[in-house]
């Protein structure tokens, strides 16, 4: 299984990375993590830093946010006419029906 690291954790070790005082084969040690891994980590902070001054970050995540919400009302709105649904059809087949 692999390992999956939080967001505060890439973003200490990133803070890490960008002050130079060690090399990435010493934060990988410390880490217990692949140096590849810390070098596509910082990568992926410096590209993000240029969003973190536009304001495009806050739009971004707010618009991410409003279709994860809707998604999920989406999704809701299914399981509760499936759920529905297979009442009507527990109920039509009678004694035809049994559970598990």
């Amino acid at each position: 299984m692999r390992k999956r690291y939080s967001p505060e954790f890439k973003a200490r070790v990133v803070r890490e990375i960008l002050r130079g005082e060690k090399t990435f084969g010493q934060l990988a040690a410390e880490h217990g993590v692949h140096p590849n891994l810390l070098y596509k980590w910082r990568e992926t902070a410096l590209l993000g830093l240029p969003n973190l001054f536009s304001g495009e970050a806050a739009q971004q995540q707010a618009a991410k946010d409003a279709a994860h919400d809707q998604k999920l009302e989406e999704l809701y709105a299914e399981i509760g006419k499936l759920s529905t649904q297979l009442n009507w059809l527990k109920k039509k087949a009678g004694g035809f029906y049994e559970p598990r």
